[in-house]
């Protein structure tokens, strides 16, 4: 059977649960986004525990590790990244393919700019001697921020792989619900990020 072709005026309002298997893509995502707070709870509680924490004499602590410059300006990147797949949804709302590729891309942009300056970040740390196994502190913080930036990379390549597959197909009932899973995905790494900025740099380094 052709496929049917949709015009702005003719395009469902809320198309990503148009059919039963966007509607299954939805509470899918929701699923697995609530299994992953018990993940993030757990890495949370390990990482409260063993603040600080190392041998006698450890010469590392949150006030005088973390630099907040550098993690508000993360932040912001990741920040401003969810207001864009916010854009793009809207544009899927409407029928904008073009609209909805754009803003993806530029999602994909900042959370690549993100990850650069937490792979520098780690960078850094490794090479003044805070590393993966040199307390149980370090152990902990790398766990944490670790998981987050592992679910970036997830993110980015779930969005790309979106992008280069549906360029030439266009926006349709099937795909949608797939743009929405992945936007639900990406605000639901921001939020966690805004908890590890919180938690981890600001009450690390104010107290």
């Amino acid at each position: 059977m052709e496929e049917t072709k949709f015009t702005p005026q003719t395009w469902p309002d809320r198309a990503e649960q148009a059919t039963q298997e966007g509607k299954n893509k939805l509470v899918g995502i929701w699923i697995f986004i609530c299994s992953d707070i018990t993940l993030f709870a757990s890495v949370f509680a390990t990482y409260l525990s063993l603040r600080n924490k190392g041998p006698a004499g450890m010469e590392f602590s949150t006030q005088n590790l973390f630099e907040l410059p550098l993690a508000f300006v993360m932040t912001m990147l990741l920040l401003t990244s969810s207001l864009t797949s916010v854009y793009a949804m809207y544009h899927m709302k409407n029928h904008n393919f073009k609209g909805v590729q754009l803003w993806m891309s530029i999602t994909v942009l900042l959370g690549l700019g993100f990850l650069a300056l937490e792979i520098y970040e780690f960078n850094h740390y490794v090479h003044i001697g805070f590393g993966y196994t040199q307390s149980a502190f370090s152990s902990a913080f790398f766990t944490l921020v670790g998981t987050h930036g592992l679910h970036v990379v997830i993110g980015l390549v779930w969005i790309v792989c979106l992008i280069v597959r549906n360029a030439k197909r266009g926006l349709n009932l099937y795909n949608a619900p797939k743009y929405y899973a992945a936007s639900i995905f990406w605000h639901f790494i921001d939020v966690v990020w805004v908890f590890i900025f919180t938690v981890v740099y600001l009450m690390g380094v104010l107290g």
